[in-house]
């Protein structure tokens, strides 16, 4: 199976025909059958907010969610939590998706670590225990981090996720050698393939200017990239029962439309999506 969704579900006018307001919960259901919701990073939602969502979206429809940022340690170096703050962090998060579990609606919990997490015998012991806190949650790993991908240590990298039963997230986005990650169409668990699209835009992802957060992601796949990327999805959905692309290159509001573009190219269609205006497609 091969699924693909967007980095929230409001900021995607090429979704709707009223192209001057957000794109709702529903509309956007109508569409694409999984959406990725950074909410949960920033404050752990309430149990209503959840139900809330469940409301609008077919029974099939699902999400992935970022975890928590004291689940990620993007406090170090700043004003740290308390390990019981943290362990707070994860029995709240916990309680939070136990409806989308109950529903199969959460794909899985997303993990996208700080670029000074680095590869260390410290961090590896913290993805254990990440695991051991999430009990059988499904969990995505996303390294932001070059250490993590010194190639004579892939293999062993993709290992010791195997033994967690975490899925290692493939992500495209600009790198250097020392700054950035690299493309590494590697798979740890055989039940999920994530990839995460930011785009190529090197000089808004490197230069921390003050539009920074705003421009990073400016890039529009062209044909021959999201071709590229199209071969790449289905030499993994060989391998694994699932491949989900998540595309994150919206700065410019570019996502949806080289989400369709994909979809297209891959010949997808999936069922009990909700209804939609079946003029616009």
């Amino acid at each position: 199976m091969i699924t693909i969704g967007l980095t929230t579900w409001k900021e995607h006018p090429a979704l709707i025909q009223d192209q001057q307001r957000d794109v709702t919960l529903p509309e956007y259901a109508a569409i694409l059958p999984v959406v990725e919701l950074d909410t949960p990073f920033y404050g752990i939602p309430r149990a209503s907010t959840v139900a809330n969502w469940q409301k609008q979206v077919p029974a099939t429809f699902q999400f992935i969610l970022k975890a928590n940022k004291l689940m990620t340690k993007h406090d170090f170096g700043k004003e740290e939590a308390s390990d019981e703050e943290r362990q707070q962090a994860f029995t709240e998060y916990r309680r939070m998706v136990r409806p989308l579990v109950k529903s199969h609606q959460l794909k899985t919990v997303l993990f996208q670590f700080p670029p000074f997490f680095q590869r260390t015998t410290e961090n590896l012991q913290w993805l254990f225990e990440i695991r051991d806190q999430m009990a059988d949650l499904p969990i995505a790993v996303e390294f932001r981090n070059p250490s993590w991908y010194d190639p004579d240590l892939t293999e062993d990298l993709m290992r010791y996720l195997k033994g967690l039963h975490m899925t290692h997230v493939i992500v495209d986005e600009p790198h250097r050698l020392n700054d950035g990650v690299p493309f590494v169409a590697e798979v740890a668990d055989d039940r999920l393939a994530l990839l995460r699209l930011h785009g190529r835009n090197e000089q808004g992802w490197f230069n921390q200017g003050k539009d920074w957060r705003g421009v990073r992601t400016l890039y529009q796949y062209n044909d021959d990239e999201l071709t590229g990327f199209a071969k790449t999805v289905s030499s993994l959905s060989d391998q694994v029962q699932e491949v989900c692309v998540i595309f994150n290159n919206n700065s410019g509001r570019d996502a949806a439309p080289n989400a369709l573009a994909l979809r297209d190219l891959l010949h997808l269609s999936w069922q009990g999506l909700g209804p939609q205006q079946m003029s616009l497609f």
